[in-house]
């Protein structure tokens, strides 16, 4: 079984090119509206209030959807959580963002903002042109301000102790979450922090595997 969480503003779009080739049965976990002041646990444990106790699977987040996988898996331990261009714990932080968040600069420009320069975030994200960048550009215009006002801060002041293992893959060419000095279990290359869009079939030949090794194991 396959547990999907989308990146921060984005939805089941950008697992358009991963599911066909995913070989299991796979479901999408859609984001929920954050309410006042929410800690990131009791959002999690929201997001995890109709999987199983018993749950088991691959519990695959994708940018910030694997900082809050992390958190389910906490609630959901018998799940394997996978990181696609995500950070294993708050330390992974690279020193762009451990600036942004020590400099506060994030509070004074309104996410609406990202949606007028799709261009620089194609250029962050590591989007390709044509039909990537067209999907970039609607996930943009549709991304919620107060969802990714929310998920920004919880991403930036996320308290990982004790979060628990996980398994990485991570692109040689991701500006989000670059690869530091921390062994990666999967090294993707040429992959940016979209790659889910653009190397999913590399992304899904290692899900795939796993998902074998977990049936395997639990048989």
């Amino acid at each position: 079984m396959f547990y999907l969480l989308p990146g921060l503003g984005a939805d089941e779009r950008v697992f358009r090119n991963l599911l066909p080739l995913l070989q299991g049965p796979t479901r999408v976990l859609p984001w929920l509206t954050p309410e006042p002041d929410e800690s990131l646990p009791h959002y999690a444990t929201r997001m995890a209030a109709d999987l199983p106790m018993d749950a088991e699977g691959l519990l695959v987040g994708v940018s910030f959807g694997g900082v809050v996988g992390l958190e389910i898996n906490r609630l959901r331990p018998r799940l394997r959580t996978v990181l696609v261009s995500s950070i294993p714990d708050s330390s992974c932080l690279p020193p762009l963002l451990r600036l942004i968040r020590a400099t506060g600069v994030y509070r004074l420009f309104p996410p609406q903002w990202l949606k007028l320069f799709p261009r620089a975030g194609q250029w962050y994200f590591g989007v390709k042109n044509g039909e990537e960048y067209e999907l970039f550009k609607k996930i943009l215009q549709d991304m919620e301000p107060v969802y990714t006002r929310w998920a920004i801060h919880r991403l930036l002041h996320w308290d990982s102790t004790h979060v628990g293992r996980s398994i990485q893959i991570l692109g040689t060419h991701d500006r989000v979450f670059p690869p530091g000095p921390t062994p990666v279990e999967y090294l993707i290359r040429g992959g940016g922090h979209f790659m889910v869009l653009s190397h999913a079939k590399e992304i899904s030949q290692i899900l795939n595997r796993l998902e074998q090794q977990e049936r395997e194991a639990a048989s």
